[in-house]
């Protein structure tokens, strides 16, 4: 489990391909930035954008971990030499400084609108549709690893052409600490919902079957 609070930015410093050739997916070398290791074992995990990852070798400085094709397929950002939000595994004896985060992408999300308001930024999300239902004024969402806050959520059209865009203040510390400062109109982007919406959704549909 994660917080969804970055820790550091690392760098994505080598992609090899797996034994099996891309079809099986790529080892990850990182440069963990300012993220302390001494504390990390093989075996640990560290999620990177979001998604949670095995560490397999380490050093002081960095670490590796295996991709899958599956997740390479499902997430942005861990395929090339980028830069990547970086948080440990949460500890019971750590401040839940953010939410719940499984550190399982659920979708991909496309930024609609990143432009500066007064000393904030604004950041507008377009979301998949099967997570539209997930989304809830002032609930919670991952973005690239980062525990942000539902703004406001406006949805557009009905049924297969609903379309589901919700928006994000940014303060300037969380652009600061974070990858989020690179992105731009277009941007795929990681998403994870609450954890506890999912469980909600879940118990409501069982019940009225």
């Amino acid at each position: 489990m994660f917080t969804g609070i970055v820790a550091a930015v690392g760098k994505i410093t080598e992609v090899q391909p797996l034994e099996g050739g891309l079809d099986a997916g790529v080892r990850l070398s990182v440069d963990a930035g300012g993220l302390p290791l001494a504390d990390v074992a093989l075996g640990d995990s560290i999620a990177l954008n979001g998604a949670c990852m095995t560490v397999i070798e380490k050093t002081d400085t960095a670490f590796k971990v295996d991709v899958s094709r599956e997740s390479l397929n499902c997430t942005v950002g861990l395929d090339g030499l980028n830069e990547v939000n970086l948080e440990k595994a949460l500890t019971l004896a750590e401040r839940l400084g953010g939410h719940l985060v499984s550190g399982h992408v659920d979708g991909l999300g496309v930024v609609r609108k990143f432009e500066p308001v007064g000393e904030s930024w604004e950041l507008v999300i377009e979301a998949p549709k099967s997570l539209a239902k997930y989304l809830a004024f002032k609930g919670s969402i991952v973005v690239n690893g980062v525990s942000l806050t539902v703004n406001r959520v406006n949805d557009i059209g009905a049924g297969n052409d609903l379309v589901s865009q919700f928006s994000i203040n940014l303060i300037p510390h969380t652009i600061s600490v974070t990858t989020l400062k690179h992105l731009k109109v277009g941007s795929k982007v990681n998403l994870e919902v609450d954890l506890i919406a999912r469980y909600v959704e879940r118990m409501l549909s069982v019940s009225a079957k």
